[in-house]
């Protein structure tokens, strides 16, 4: 799944298709977490909180659509970005954003310096 952390709002953004259930029972229940496994069995890291979902990427180049984009680390940024816009349409992707009141872990990158 792809995520991306925003840590100066405190959110984290993961994209997903509107049909899949997290997304059902997170319309009934906003409560989430978030776990990511470290390098090893001991590192990890677990972010809660109130999650929301977007509306559904529809149109190439919409507004989640462009933020589905966003969330790809500039390495990794598809060659052709319109065809990307495209697909994450066809695909009916969403975003999922998890407001993050607590994170704790034993691999978390503080400052950078993780």
């Amino acid at each position: 799944m792809l995520y991306s952390w925003d840590p100066e709002a405190c959110i984290v953004r993961l994209s997903t298709t509107a049909d899949r259930i997290k997304v059902k029972h997170l319309q009934r229940d906003p409560r989430a977490a978030l776990h990511v496994q470290g390098g090893d069995v001991w590192s990890f890291a677990v972010a809660e909180g109130v999650a929301e979902a977007s509306e559904i990427t529809t149109v190439p180049g919409d507004a989640v659509g462009r933020e589905l984009l966003a969330m790809i680390p500039t390495a990794a940024k598809p060659a052709d970005e319109d065809a990307f816009l495209e697909q994450v349409a066809a695909e009916l992707r969403i975003v999922i954003r998890l407001r993050v009141e607590r994170l704790y872990g034993t691999a978390l990158d503080i400052n950078g310096q993780g």
